[in-house]
């Protein structure tokens, strides 16, 4: 009797199951457990660069020779590095006839501080491509504006940041979302997109060969070993596409704004990206409510110089009265592009703040559940106009005071770079598509439930952080999220 009360028991429940609603599956693998997602997206350095000495990474020691030995415009070997361009002429502050392949910075013979300032290498769209060369990454300081400095590399050790990588999850085979520069790929940051720029005048176009690659002007010195390349760059593509550096049409910006004057821009500045409208992370997540913001320091400071009169304007912003320049860098700060978050729009004084907001809401423990972060210039380490001492110190503090904030227990950060910033990586990029992925860059996830002293080897590029946001937030996917890129799940230990 007892048995059958359990069968009528059992069949009533599985029944009652039945009939039950169905409920939304939560986000697979415990990534529910993570009420906020942190991005803090630093600039221009590639992973050798930084981290290619880092224990349990695929390093500098597993470079082959290919990738190691640079090649000329012809392609042999060259017999040894050309000096350091900077200014196009050979640099008087670094040694010549380095060896081909890459070098230590911070040692003999060329013994730099990680607190100085340093050459910055071109990082275009087409030059990436080039010095990928197939995957062999032996055309870098061929097709450079720098020549040996391109090989550099440090040992990171030195900075506070390895010490995180150490403690957490360091990503040894995360590539920056497209090939090129920071302007698109902050736009890979948050729409997987390419902005679209179809009227751009022809002078902003470059002249490409046959095979899709930059032409060489005729004063382009035919070694790289006597000169850097020449050739005929430009920011659009012959199909109308921005793809190196453009500016937003609203302010702040580095165009003028609209309201008279007569200034002699380049076109650069004369023809800022027309408004864009295709969907960002930022559309999917207020889509379902979720909360969300992007901070960028400087940024009130920007809005304020950005309402000036073109024979106003400063060139640089500055920090209240303190004469100590911010470099604020508007092509850094992708939602300014699109005409959901144009000024006066209640989109952008939602979810466009400044640093003071961020630091103020980390303290509060009021942070939204996704928070996309951007430093200042000067803190963001690229080269030429900063180093990366202060950068180092900078989100070194940032990520303790993620810590001591009441969102921590339930908080993942994601510590990484827009893109290479024009510095060599032996590691060939995954196949993708005409955007790219490009050169390999460091990405370090910081949470209680990152797995602890990681190295992960999945790959990833920079649209792997929308389908975390996408997938623990159950948003609908962008189109332009790689399916082969994983998701970041597997530096979680749930």
């Amino acid at each position: 009797m007892r048995s059958h009360h359990r069968t009528v028991f059992l069949l009533a429940a599985s029944l009652l199951a039945a009939c039950a609603p169905m409920q939304p599956p939560g986000p697979a693998g415990g990534l529910d457990r993570l009420e906020h997602i942190v991005v803090i997206y630093a600039e221009n350095r590639s992973f050798d660069h930084l981290y290619g000495l880092f224990p349990g990474a695929e390093g500098i020691a597993q470079a082959t020779a290919q990738q190691k030995t640079q090649l000329n415009h012809d392609g042999t070997p060259l017999a040894t590095l050309p000096p350091v361009y900077e200014g196009g002429k050979p640099s008087t502050r670094f040694p010549s006839e380095l060896p081909n392949g890459p070098f230590r910075i911070d040692q003999a013979p060329v013994n730099r501080r990680l607190d100085e300032v340093l050459p910055s290498p071109i990082h275009n769209f087409w030059q990436n491509q080039e010095q990928i060369n197939g995957g062999a990454n032996n055309k870098f300081v061929a097709m450079t504006t720098v020549g040996a400095w391109t090989m550099g590399y440090w040992d990171g050790s030195q900075m506070k940041l390895w010490k995180w990588a150490q403690q957490y999850t360091l990503a040894d085979h995360f590539f920056m979302g497209a090939f090129g520069g920071s302007f698109l790929n902050h736009q890979w940051l948050v729409c997987a997109c390419t902005p679209s720029f179809p009227n751009a005048p022809e002078s902003m176009r470059p002249q490409l060969d046959e095979d899709g690659r930059l032409m060489k002007k005729p004063n382009s010195p035919p070694s790289v070993l006597n000169g850097p390349v020449q050739v005929f760059d430009g920011s659009v593509t012959p199909d109308g596409y921005a793809v190196n550096t453009s500016q937003p049409a609203y302010q702040p910006s580095g165009a003028p704004p609209a309201v008279g004057g007569n200034l002699d821009f380049a076109d650069l500045a004369k023809n800022p990206v027309p408004p864009q409208t295709a969907k960002t992370i930022g559309d999917t997540l207020s889509a379902k409510g979720i909360s969300w913001a992007w901070y960028a320091g400087g940024w009130n400071a920007a809005l304020a110089d950005g309402r000036q009169a073109p024979g106003e304007r400063r060139g640089v912003i500055y920090n209240g009265s303190t004469p100590e320049a911010l470099a604020f860098q508007p092509h850094h700060q992708p939602f300014n592009y699109f005409a959901r978050f144009a000024p006066g729009t209640a989109d952008r004084a939602e979810h466009l703040k400044d640093y003071d907001d961020f630091a103020a809401a980390i303290d509060a423990g009021k942070l939204p559940a996704v928070s996309f972060y951007k430093p200042v210039g000067r803190l963001t380490q690229h080269p030429s106009y900063t180093d990366l001492a202060q950068g180092d110190e900078h989100i070194d503090a940032l990520l303790q005071r993620l810590v001591k904030s009441p969102q921590w227990p339930k908080m993942a950060i994601i510590v990484t770079y827009d893109e290479n910033g024009g510095y060599w990586d032996h590691v060939p990029p995954p196949k993708g598509d005409r955007w790219g992925p490009g050169t390999r860059i460091p990405a370090i996830v910081i949470s209680p439930f990152a797995k602890k002293g990681f190295v992960d080897k999945t790959s990833y590029d920079t649209t792997s952080i929308i389908k975390l946001i996408t997938r623990r937030f159950a948003l609908e996917p962008l189109p332009g999220a790689r399916a082969g890129a994983g998701d970041l799940s597997n530096a979680f230990a749930f």
